[in-house]
C-alpha cells in the first residue's frame, strides 16, 4: 500500500484476533506500531510472538489508563479494534455485562479516538482513524443486544467524527461479519461454526489477515477519498 512506510500506527486490542493481524500487516508495510491491550500475559509475549510490535497493557474503558498508554505518542493512525461480547439473551443480559460491554465497545472507542484526534489536531498533520464496528451494528442479531447496541454506537459515532473532523482527519468504521478469532471459536462450538458458515454466501468466516488488509487499504494514500463510510466485509452475509 502506498504511503503506509514510516506512519506511526496505534492499534488498540492489538495483540490478538484482528488486532494481532492488523498490528502484523501494518509493520508488514513497514509502519511503527504500538498496540494497546488489556491482556497481561498478551501484552508480555508479544514482542516475541510480533517482532517489532510495541505493546503497552491498558483498558480502554479506563480514561486515565488510556491518556497514560498514549503518553507522547505521535499518532498518524489510530485503529480502535478493541471489543468484548457476552452471548446471552435479552431477558438474562446482567446489567453488569451490558454496563462493561458498553464501557469497552462504545467508550472505549470514545476515549481513544478523541485523545487521538486531539493529538492529530495539535500535531497540524492530520490523520487517519479507524474503528472495528461489526455487521451486529446494522442488523439485529440474537443473543448479543448488548454488543449490538454498541457497535450501532460507533458506527454513528465514525460518521459523525467524519464531518467534524474533515478534511484533515479521516474517519471509517469497518463493519466485519464472522471472523475466525479466538473470541469468536470460544462462543461458538465446531457445529455451531458450521451452520454459520453454511448461512453465509462465500461458504466461510473471513480470516482476521483479511481484516488486516482493509484496514491497511483505508490508512494507505490508495484509500484517501474514504471518510464516513461504514464498510462491511461479510461474505455477502448482510446481501
Amino acid at each position: 500500500m502506498k504511503g503506509l512506510e514510516g506512519k506511526r500506527v496505534v492499534v488498540t486490542g492489538g495483540t490478538s484476533g484482528i488486532g494481532e493481524a492488523t498490528s502484523r500487516r501494518f509493520l508488514a508495510e513497514g509502519a511503527t506500531v504500538t498496540a494497546l491491550a488489556v491482556g497481561e500475559d498478551e501484552v508480555a509475549t508479544a514482542a516475541q510472538r510480533i517482532p517489532g510490535l510495541q505493546a503497552i497493557r491498558c483498558d480502554v474503558s479506563d480514561r486515565a489508563q488510556v491518556e497514560a498508554a498514549l503518553g507522547e505518542l505521535e499518532i498518524d493512525v489510530l485503529v480502535a479494534n478493541s471489543g468484548i461480547s457476552v452471548r446471552r439473551p435479552f431477558l438474562e443480559i446482567d446489567p453488569a455485562d451490558w454496563q462493561r460491554v458498553l464501557d469497552v465497545n462504545l467508550t472505549g472507542v470514545f476515549h481513544c479516538a478523541q485523545l487521538a484526534a486531539r493529538r492529530m489536531v495539535e500535531d497540524g498533520n492530520g490523520g487517519v482513524i479507524l474503528m472495528t464496528a461489526s455487521t451486529n451494528g446494522l442488523t439485529g442479531h440474537e443473543y448479543y443486544a448488548d454488543y449490538n447496541a454498541s457497535k450501532a454506537g460507533v458506527i454513528l459515532l465514525a460518521r459523525t467524527m467524519a464531518r467534524e473532523l474533515a478534511p484533515s482527519i479521516r474517519v471509517n468504521a469497518v463493519c466485519p461479519g464472522y471472523v475466525l478469532t479466538p473470541m469468536q471459536e470460544a462462543e461458538y462450538t465446531p457445529e455451531m461454526l458450521s451452520a454459520v458458515n453454511a448461512s453465509i454466501p462465500l461458504k466461510r468466516h473471513a480470516s482476521p489477515d483479511e481484516i488486516a488488509a482493509l484496514y491497511a487499504f483505508l490508512a494507505s494514500d490508495e484509500g484517501a477519498y474514504f471518510t464516513g463510510a461504514v464498510i462491511s466485509i461479510d461474505g455477502g452475509e448482510t446481501a
